[in-house]
């Protein structure tokens, strides 16, 4: 995986607004964006016009809209979830504040969920969060625990083990 972002989204005022916002809170990664779920799969499994990965690169940063053409943004995310090898961070963005898509998407695997701001404005204080949290702070898995990048098929008995020393380690 790269340090690429990929945007899923379909309202190009909020591809604007974000893409600006970031730039301003000096976010140097490469931003792709796809309109809709079908393409956001594509890009993802390399298929397609995305077969390029030099072109297309796998993201470590998927931010998901959840209203989406063809497939719904929960439809990619559980599609995410159930790929081996995929243990890139998902975070959803979306304009529902509803109570039953922010459970849903927590309980479809997101690592998290923002509420895209009405504002123009408001576009730059969560780039800037997305910046310093996602992009400088958080350690995915993949990074810091190659164990957890096998996905859910790797040898139980090996994972426990490397777990095991990894927490005898720390004591």
């Amino acid at each position: 995986m790269t340090n690429t972002i990929l945007q899923v989204e379909d309202d190009p005022n909020d591809v604007f607004f974000l893409r600006q916002a970031m730039r301003k809170a000096g976010v140097t990664a490469p931003i792709q964006v796809v309109d809709d779920g079908q393409q956001a799969i594509e890009y993802l499994s390399g298929s397609g016009r995305f077969a390029d990965r030099k072109s297309f690169p796998l993201p470590s940063l998927v931010l998901l809209d959840l209203k989406l053409p063809h497939v719904m943004g929960f439809e990619v995310l559980k599609w995410i979830r159930q790929q081996l090898g995929m243990p890139m961070i998902v975070v959803v963005l979306s304009a529902s504040e509803q109570e039953a898509d922010i459970a849903t998407a927590y309980g479809l695997g997101t690592n998290g969920y923002l509420v895209k701001p009405s504002e123009a404005s408001k576009f730059q204080d969560m780039a800037r969060a997305i910046k310093d949290y996602w992009l400088m702070a958080n350690i995915p898995p993949s990074a810091h625990r190659p164990d957890l990048a096998q996905g859910p098929n790797a040898n139980p008995d090996q994972t426990t083990s490397s777990l095991e020393s990894k927490t005898l380690s720390y004591i």
